[in-house]
């Protein structure tokens, strides 16, 4: 799927620029695809500078919250719910410490991260799978919730906003937090509808009703703000949330005797590793999005997809962030090159990039989730997996152009 996404890129720019060549006499038309091939294989390696140090820096944290029994007592702690989520994992079976360990890492931001533990919860869970190649309604529930990618500290997406020279990174914190509620409460109700998972049930209502209570208080309370104090407030939360967690990880460690040093670069070592690997997904990603961007095409399809907004009366100024929701479901790598390549062009603060930026953390990427998943235990029939995931998906995306409205506008 990778493969013709990619490939198409390069042959729909290719079209685009003959076209503009021989119909419009741009004769100029290759050379500027060719300065943006290397244009955006520089931009590359500026992202990942700061990028080995983000991964690094977090994944330490997160093996020093690891070793201070964290992850062991969130697990306990969510131990119930699952019990009623997913009815045939047994109570304290290792797939729970890994699911609510994947699910921190996705909670954080660090999807990249969170992906070989992931591989390791659906392995266990596999284990369980009374069938070799159709997915359990364990695994099943598991996958739509990671590619719903519950979001509580997007920090890979603040990374690339500072990267991009963004005065304020945490700016799109509120909205991206907005936005991935209501893909993973989408996902989850999906599931329960098609698993007939009883959610009425005083255990799992239980556990949902608080949050469901103060998120909708919480609202409530941001409804009656201005939308400067908005971005002020979510500013605000952003900043003092991600130094918190930090101070929470040190100290409990530290309480735990946990040697938070020698255990933070362990962790960090593991980042790196991860780091470097990504460097020519991001390059093949980010030169395409630029071939493509140059040649005039991409303009062109949103030039279409901005006539037909005109034409039924809405406001335009989100459509220029939709090729991140686009390829969002086929790549994350894409994806993340849109969403840079966005802020390049029209600005790291411009209204289009942060709702590029509210998109791309609101949920996972689907396909890719699904085939890397999936794949790693062999399934071949996904059954309401799919549906649902994109159901998921599509509800992130309408609450991340809405709450940016909200915010923004």
């Amino acid at each position: 799927m990778l493969n013709g996404l990619w490939l198409g890129f390069f042959v729909v720019a290719a079209l685009s620029a003959l076209v503009q060549w021989l119909v419009g006499g741009n004769a100029g038309i290759f050379a500027a695809m060719v300065e943006s091939i290397f244009a955006m294989a520089k931009l590359s390696v500026e992202v990942m500078v700061l990028l080995f140090g983000t991964l690094t820096l977090w994944l330490g944290f997160l093996k020093i919250a690891e070793k201070a029994g964290i992850v062991d007592w969130l697990a306990k702690v969510l131990g119930p719910l699952f019990r009623r989520l997913m009815p045939e994992v047994p109570p304290g079976h290792p797939a729970l410490g890994l699911i609510t360990l994947n699910f921190a890492a996705n909670g954080l931001g660090l999807d990249n991260a969170a992906t070989p533990i992931g591989l390791k919860a659906m392995r266990a869970l596999q284990e369980l799978n009374p069938s070799s190649t159709t997915a359990s309604n364990a695994q099943i529930l598991f996958l739509v919730l990671n590619a719903s990618s519950l979001t509580l500290l997007p920090v890979t997406i603040f990374m690339y906003r500072a990267q991009q020279g963004a005065m304020d990174p945490t700016l799109v914190f509120l909205p991206i937090l907005l936005a991935t509620s209501a893909s993973t409460l989408v996902g989850l109700l999906s599931v329960a509808v098609m698993q007939r998972l009883r959610l009425w049930d005083p255990v799992v209502l239980a556990y949902m009703v608080p949050g469901a209570l103060l998120l909708g208080g919480f609202m409530a309370l941001l409804a009656g703000l201005s939308a400067t104090a908005l971005a002020t407030l979510s500013s605000i939360l952003g900043n003092l949330t991600l130094f918190g967690l930090i101070m929470l990880f040190l100290l409990i460690g530290a309480f735990k005797r946990v040697p938070v040093y020698e255990t933070f670069v362990e962790g960090a070592k593991e980042g790196f590793d991860v780091a470097k690997s990504l460097l020519p997904y991001l390059v093949a990603m980010l030169c395409a999005v630029g071939v493509l961007r140059a040649s005039g095409a991409l303009e062109f399809g949103l030039d279409g997809i901005r006539h037909v907004i005109e034409w039924l009366g809405w406001d335009t100024r989100f459509v220029d962030a939709l090729p991140t929701a686009l390829v969002k479901p086929f790549s994350g790598s894409a994806a993340r090159a849109m969403l840079i390549e966005t802020m390049q062009t029209h600005g790291v603060d411009s209204f289009p990039a942060l709702v590029a930026a509210t998109i791309q953390g609101s949920t996972e990427t689907t396909f890719y989730v699904l085939a890397v998943y999936f794949g790693a235990v062999g399934i071949q029939r996904a059954r309401h997996a799919v549906g649902c995931a994109l159901l998921a998906e599509l509800a992130g995306v309408l609450a991340a152009i809405a709450v940016c409205y909200w915010f923004f506008a």
